[in-house]
């Protein structure tokens, strides 16, 4: 089988990558990228380095200009900036953000270049993004895929559903041109059967149900043409459009189907399983002082706050688990792991049985990085990077899948 070169875009400390050379040597990153804008040391890319080597081809540049020097490839991937997506943002801007409208560069990518297979991650809201014009972001990316030439399946994987220690909920999407096998099947299969040949490549035949299978589907679908948003260009569908998308779907040929999955559920690992034998360092032990800071952003809330104009509200929130269960896959890890928040985890020590945050290490662990994947940068920025990172095992099933299909395109 030939090589599947590929350009890795936005990538953070290697996960995509981790997974795809975890799934088959075929992979060859012929040019990769990583450059945090709001950082003077960029200490991923530093990480990035360290286990892939320092090479000509590993560049830390602004995308905007850096995109100049990207070989021909076969396989884009990347985990575009998800911060204008997230809920974790207050007045996320999507599309529109300063970090959204990197989309772009990857659309501009897609028109030079053209690759075979494009697999790209985001935050599960990616697909009702902006929250007051839900879908309108997305219709966007598939309407770019669509006019470049490609069909796009996309999925939100909870990783705890497949077998992973955290219940990490992210947007996946995978498009194929339309030379390849797998667009003609699809094509051919809508062209006689309709939205019955869309249903079953999304629960049999595509290109995440052999993966992470499905048990069916609830009934919630929408569906239509992207072609029937008749606007002069995608500015003007962008200030118009609006549409409903489910977790899981199909585009092809301007045609859309989107459906709310049912996933098979493999045994998760519970939150225990990733904590370190040893006794961890004191640091980690939360202390007396900030033990009633720490009931207070974990209990529940009511109470009357003012906005900048001075305007009063009131805010509400519910209580969480303090500590986490440990016989439960952890919550959604964020940038924010390892400090004095809400949304840190704290768990009771079991060699000790007094509660501390997580180690790097577990972190690591919690996304399915080999222990001190991130060791030799700073400890605040151990847990950005794996805040910011993907779920590697799930990366390495969907790089044997590319692989399969890979093999059939190169025999045809």
């Amino acid at each position: 089988m030939e090589q599947i070169r590929v350009v890795e875009l936005f990538a953070g400390v290697g996960g995509f990558r981790l997974g795809l050379e975890q799934a088959s040597a075929n992979f060859q990153t012929v040019w990769a990228n990583q450059w945090e804008p709001s950082m003077q040391a960029q200490f991923a890319f530093d990480c990035y380095e360290r286990h892939f080597g320092h090479r000509p081809e590993h560049v830390c540049q602004n995308i905007v200009t850096a995109k100049e020097g990207i070989p021909p490839h076969d396989l884009l991937i990347g985990g575009f900036p998800c911060q204008d997506y997230s809920i974790a943002k207050k007045d996320a801007r999507g599309i529109e953000g300063k970090k959204g409208v990197l989309w772009w560069e990857i659309n501009t990518i897609l028109q030079t270049h053209r690759p075979r297979y494009v697999l790209l991650e985001n935050v599960d809201r990616l697909i009702k993004s902006p929250a007051w014009q839900k879908g309108r972001d997305f219709s966007i990316i598939l309407r770019c895929f669509y006019e470049a030439g490609y069909a796009v399946e996309w999925r939100v994987i909870n990783a705890a559903d497949y077998g992973e220690a955290q219940r990490r909920r992210r947007t996946f999407l995978f498009a194929f041109r339309n030379d390849t096998a797998l667009f003609r099947e699809a094509a051919e299969g809508i062209c006689v059967s309709g939205l019955k040949a869309a249903h079953r490549l999304l629960l049999q035949d595509g290109f995440f149900a052999p993966s992470f299978p499905l048990y069916g589907f609830e009934r919630k679908y929408s569906e239509g043409w992207l072609d029937e948003f008749q606007y002069l260009d995608l500015k003007d569908l962008s200030a118009k459009q609006s549409c409903h998308f489910y977790d899981s779907g199909l585009m092809v040929n301007g045609r859309y189907y989107s459906v709310e999955s049912i996933p098979v559920q493999f045994p998760y690992r519970p939150l225990c399983s990733i904590l370190e034998d040893c006794k961890p360092d004191k640091r980690y032990f939360l202390s007396a002082v900030d033990m009633e800071r720490w009931q207070y952003l974990k209990g529940a809330k009511h109470e009357l706050r003012h906005r900048k104009n001075g305007v009063p509200y009131f805010f509400s929130e519910g209580a969480m688990a303090f500590p986490d269960r440990l016989d439960l896959p952890s919550r959604t890890m964020l940038t924010s792991e390892g400090t004095v928040s809400r949304s840190s985890h704290v768990v009771v020590d079991p060699q000790t049985q007094r509660l501390r945050t997580l180690t790097p290490i577990e972190c690591e662990r919690l996304n399915g990085f080999p222990d001190n994947w991130t060791a030799g940068i700073p400890e605040r920025m151990r847990y950005f990077t794996m805040g910011n990172a993907l779920v590697v095992p799930l990366v390495k099933a969907m790089g044997r899948r590319i692989t399969a299909l890979a093999e059939i395109d190169q025999s045809s």
